[in-house]
């Protein structure tokens, strides 16, 4: 079976324990998501299946797109992501994977596109200490000596300076799945996830394990 699939951030809330305890969790409606093509060792050189994931306009994709679909014969989906199986997996095109994949108290990694917070400066960027605050003070939130002077003659690459804050990949791993809905494609994720309610991610069985 696929180690993981594509599914949408929808918020977060809370649930209580049979102890009586609430604990923050993050809703993720995990799939379905189809088999759009399936790749092999003979044909790719690697064993994968490409799955689709979210339904989508015929004006947003190009002609290549839609030919890919075609041959597939599928609807045209949204989002499209590889994820690897074993040269025995029984997966076809056309094959539907849905949230049973999962099961209350796995692991899993989830992976997604970070909030843009736009051009940010050193203190919120990275937590710079800043400058004095007194009037006397030319320096409250500059980041101060970014070189040297003769030898090397640069600023190193890496730096931390001001820029774009945000909107980059990230992934959270080992977040414990509290609870899963079948019915509803819903899975119960202790802890935020990356990303803003409404955005895009995968979810894939934790690479480290349970602690």
């Amino acid at each position: 079976m696929v180690n993981g699939l594509l599914g949408r951030k929808l918020g977060m809330t809370r649930v209580f324990t049979e102890d009586g305890r609430w604990i923050n969790v993050t809703l993720v409606e995990a799939g379905p998501c189809t088999v759009i093509q399936k790749k092999t060792q003979d044909t790719d050189g690697y064993d994968a299946v490409q799955v689709g994931y979210g339904e989508v306009k015929e004006a947003r994709l190009k002609k290549p797109q839609h030919g890919h679909f075609k041959k597939a014969g599928q609807s045209l989906k949204k989002v499209l992501r590889e994820f690897r199986v074993a040269p025995d997996s029984a997966l076809n095109v056309g094959d539907e994977i849905r949230s049973d994949i999962f099961k209350a108290g796995d692991r899993v990694d989830v992976s997604g596109t970070s909030k843009g917070k736009g051009f940010a400066g050193v203190i919120k960027r990275y937590g710079f200490g800043g400058g004095p605050g007194g009037h006397g003070s030319h320096f409250h939130r500059a980041p101060g000596s970014v070189g040297q002077s003769a030898d090397p003659s640069k600023v190193y690459k890496g730096k931390r300076l001001p820029g774009r804050m945000g909107n980059v990949a990230r992934t959270t791993q080992n977040l414990e799945i509290v609870r899963v809905d079948e019915e509803k494609n819903l899975i119960l994720l202790r802890g935020p996830v990356p990303g803003a309610n409404g955005g895009m991610v995968v979810v894939k069985h934790s690479t480290k394990g349970s602690k």
